[in-house]
């Protein structure tokens, strides 16, 4: 695959580095401030988890734009053996551009935030809650967190950083781990925008015909109309696309039978094999907004499945065949039935949340295979690597 070059060799090198090695050499770390710098080391540490063994960068290796390397398993396993979270990683990238999750009451819409459901209101928030989840670093307490930086060979760098005696005070100590990963995360290294669609929205690429006709059919308000929610022309201020707009969605994805979650034991998910995953309507007690999930960014989606809040979709033609004919092909007899079987059998299984479901926007959209085929072929030319410096003058995310 010509896009993303730099697959092959930062996957060996981020094998090394969540092994304990130093980190890797990433595109975009050039000019890293220290607390850049210092979030990079937090990021790629495998020490901080319990047992050790487990980093950021485990879920996020940056050889897969920042997802999970095991593309076999709809969700991503913790560091103790046999858990498994109840949702698909998203792509770490891009996701400092976020806006701290707040209620816009013009359009009547919740936006921002970071997870799928919203409940980190910023990068900072984020940052803190995989060291202290019970399936992924299951860390008792921040305490334990803090202890193991005291212990780290960079622990002198928040000194540097923050000030003398920058690790005494749990708390603030914590608060300092999560912001220094924050600013990591919002440097270069999760922002290139480096597509070949970069280059074309500055006239030093072109598109193949099908790419073309790809574009046509993203922006038709009668076709595809994904960029609705997945806009993919510069903001205002300058920013270049970002290809989401932090809004919240159902779109009518099935439960997924592959998701380990539902055999957790009752201490972990007290519903078993009957779990709905309620996304933002969950967490904010709210029947208005249940099932809906954010809307992720479709930059580098061509290597970021599996797909869908519960990884349901293994292919990114299946995840748009939903998009094109959700309301129109029967209903599946059995509601668990996989990506494969729905496809071979031309129906898809009832929604996982069937409240909420956008039925105006996706779902009947009646696309031909052609234009499935097109769509696709130009959601590929939004992975980074394409070139290896970005066109784009670098704006930090605020």
């Amino acid at each position: 695959m010509k896009l993303f070059s730099l697959l092959t060799t930062l996957a060996a090198a981020c094998f090394a580095a969540t092994a304990g090695a130093d980190v890797p050499v990433l595109p975009g770390a050039g000019n890293l401030s220290t607390k850049a710098q210092l979030g990079q080391q937090l990021f790629f540490d495998t020490n901080l988890s319990e047992p050790a063994g487990q980093a950021c960068a485990t879920c996020h290796d940056p050889a897969f734009a920042f997802t999970d390397p095991d593309k076999n398993s709809p969700t991503s396993q913790g560091v103790l053996s046999n858990l498994q979270g109840n949702r698909n990683t998203p792509t770490a990238m891009y996701s400092g551009y976020a806006p701290a999750f707040y209620y816009d009451r013009a359009s009547g819409l919740y936006l921002g935030g970071q997870f799928l459901d919203g409940r980190a209101a910023t990068l900072e928030d984020q940052a803190k809650g995989p060291f202290l989840n019970p399936v992924e670093m299951a860390n008792p307490d921040s305490a334990t967190v803090v202890s193991k930086v005291r212990s780290a060979a960079y622990a002198a760098m928040f000194d540097t950083v923050y000030g003398n005696g920058a690790l005494d005070d749990v708390d603030l100590a914590y608060d300092r781990i999560a912001d220094a990963i924050a600013e990591f995360e919002r440097s270069p290294v999760f922002n290139r925008f480096t597509s070949k669609y970069d280059f074309y929205l500055f006239g030093k690429a072109k598109f193949t015909a099908q790419e073309k006709r790809g574009l046509q059919l993203f922006e038709a308000g009668n076709k595809g109309n994904c960029a609705a929610c997945h806009p993919n022309r510069p903001l205002a201020d300058g920013t270049p696309p970002l290809f989401t707009d932090h809004s919240y969605d159902n779109l009518g994805v099935p439960k997924n039978p592959a998701n380990l979650f539902y055999t957790l034991g009752a201490e972990l998910n007290p519903e078993g094999a009957t779990f709905i995953d309620e996304g933002l309507g969950g967490r904010l007690h709210l029947n208005a907004e249940l099932g809906k999930i954010k809307v992720p960014t479709l930059r580098n989606v061509a290597v970021t499945g599996p797909y869908m809040h519960n990884g349901y979709f293994k292919t990114l033609r299946g995840a748009v065949e939903l998009y094109s004919n959700r309301d129109i092909k029967k209903r599946c007899g059995n509601t668990l039935t996989l990506e494969a079987t729905a496809l071979s059998k031309k129906c898809w299984p009832a929604p996982e949340e069937n409240t909420n479901v956008n039925h105006a926007e996706l779902g009947a959209l009646n696309l031909k295979k052609k234009e499935v085929d097109d769509l696709v072929a130009f959601l590929k030319t939004l992975t980074d690597g394409y070139k290896s410096e970005s066109p784009w003058p670098y704006k930090a995310p605020k």
